[in-house]
């Protein structure tokens, strides 16, 4: 029997789709497309946690203006507002749905649980389920999920487009099944939650990133998109080559972790009087520095100095994937690289999430709503997850008239029977060693314009593989993946000057006036 369409699609099962999906069931039929690799993406891996001003210390203010300082000048106040002070709701409404987060066992404690202290932060306020808070939340939602009698989930489907009708406004998804046959999900309201673009980077904190695919679909629609330029790399990933990546939390340096070099010596109070607890992109430029001036690839994470009782308590999770790679984090120093981690921009949206296609919504890391800036500060993304799902859910409840236009047609390019099965993933290791040698930490001109035309080269040499009913999925997602890895490289060749995670040594000042960079699909040649 063919399953219903759906009224609402929402596409990506994150904390942000999964929590969209349970606020809005009750008011209009969902159909939630969660592929299995959603299981391996950024929410589930996210370890601190999530800031919020939930200590009767601290105030929303100091919030405020924590995040504007990180953002380095580029966060809308408006979105950075609203954001702090819809955080306690959405973090009790995780406490009502059932997620078990870490009590703090002082009996004088002022907030019931423990909350700890991260990067750019002038106050503990990260909320956190041990060392595994992703996990803890993603599982608690999916839980519900699967209860509910109106949310339909399909993880048999690749989604590779957005339909549009002939109004110009989304109606919904195209898509393949593992058989590589097309399905179409129309819908009234379509939702992106998709993730970021972390996986146009070689080395990244989770293992298998999202490439920008909702960013590039929107774009095809005619979404704006806004600050692609901004790429976090999160300071510390374990250092391994041989194995899976695997992220080493800010909260270990939250909790007295200090950077080493080499030769031991504690290298981030020379650079900045918060040390180890500077914001990312100061941490990850500095760590960046030291590996090109060392020779061991890598700098030292210890912790030692906190003892084994205090690491096995904070860092249970931490601690058991380090054993299974051979090291023991309460007798040796963690090796750590910075790695791509979060994408500051994405799809341009409001603060409903709404973007600037009818019926097109983003939530999550793969929109771009003002909050994170040029710098996100550590914890506030599951924090944006949540507010904006819950924040979109309130104006998709609200009634409004079914869309009437026909839908238009959506094409791929025709099937063959040439075999690019081989070539394929040739060419997406290709694009990703080009974005992390040219477009990375550290940038200049020179290199900006080797990424653009090895980037635009990649895209013609992909157009000549016809796919066929194998790889045509893969085709259409690195199609995707190379040219918004264009857009962000003409996002970053306009930006002249060094700001937030966008550092270009041919423009190390600050311009007079920070300018979001916006872009979109025409701007590409």
């Amino acid at each position: 029997m063919t399953p219903p369409q759906p009224d609402v699609l929402i596409i990506g099962g994150g904390v942000a789709g999964l929590t969209l999906a349970l606020e809005i069931a009750d008011s209009r039929p969902v159909t939630l497309v969660r592929p299995a690799q959603d299981d391996q993406g950024a929410s589930r891996w996210a370890q601190g946690g999530i800031a919020a001003v939930l200590s009767p210390d601290d105030d929303l203010d100091a919030h405020i203006n924590d995040t504007l300082v990180a953002g380095d000048g580029l966060c809308d106040p408006q979105a950075v507002r609203f954001t702090v002070e819809n955080g306690p709701a959405a973090i009790q409404w995780l406490i009502d749905t059932g997620v078990a987060f870490t009590p703090d066992p002082d009996p004088k404690a002022r907030y019931p649980y423990h909350l700890t202290r991260e990067g750019g932060h002038g106050a503990r306020r990260i909320i956190h389920a041990d060392d595994a808070t992703g996990r803890a939340v993603v599982d608690t939602l999916l839980h519900k999920v699967a209860q509910h009698p109106h949310i339909t989930q399909r993880s048999d489907l690749a989604v590779i487009g957005l339909l549009r009708d002939t109004a110009g406004h989304c109606r919904g998804a195209y898509c393949l099944d593992d058989n590589a046959q097309p399905h179409t999900l129309v819908a009234d309201d379509t939702v992106l939650a998709t993730g970021g673009a972390s996986g146009l980077y070689l080395h990244t904190t989770t293992p298998a990133p999202a490439s920008g695919e909702g960013m590039f679909m929107a774009a095809e629609l005619g979404a704006t998109l806004m600050n692609l330029e901004f790429q976090q790399f999160h300071p510390t990933c374990l250092y391994d080559p041989e194995g899976p990546a695997f992220l080493i939390s800010e909260a270990v340096r939250g909790e007295g972790g200090r950077l080493l070099n080499e030769h031991g010596h504690r290298f981030m109070l020379d650079i900045d009087p918060r040390g180890e607890l500077a914001p990312r992109d100061i941490v990850a430029r500095t760590i960046d520095a030291e590996i090109q001036h060392g020779t061991q690839g890598h700098v030292w994470l210890d912790i030692r100095h906190l003892g084994e009782t205090a690491i096995r308590h904070h860092f249970p999770t931490i601690l058991a994937h380090c054993l299974s790679r051979r090291i023991d984090i309460t007798q040796q120093p963690i090796p750590v690289v910075p790695a791509a981690h979060y994408s500051c921009g994405g799809i341009a949206t409001d603060l409903q999430g709404a973007s600037n296609v009818p019926r097109l919504y983003a939530i999550g890391e793969v929109a771009c709503t003002g909050l994170h800036g040029a710098n996100r500060m550590a914890s506030n993304s599951l924090l944006e997850c949540l507010v904006f799902a819950r924040s979109c859910a309130q104006e998709l409840r609200a009634p409004k008239s079914r869309p009437s236009a026909a839908l238009a047609p959506f094409t791929l390019p025709q099937d063959s029977n040439s075999n690019g099965n081989e070539e394929i993933p040739q060419i997406r290791q290709l694009m990703r060693q080009t974005m992390s040698q040219y477009v990375a930490i550290v940038r200049n001109d020179q290199g900006l314009d080797t990424a653009a035309a090895q980037l635009k080269a990649l895209q013609q040499r992909l157009g000549e593989i016809a796919p066929n009913t194998e790889n045509k999925a893969a085709h259409q997602q690195l199609r995707q993946a190379i040219q918004l890895a264009r857009l962000t490289v003409t996002c970053a060749r306009e930006r002249r000057e060094s700001r937030g995670l966008h550092y270009n040594l041919d423009w190390p000042d600050l311009a007079e006036r920070a300018s979001p960079s916006f872009i979109t699909l025409d701007e590409l040649d």
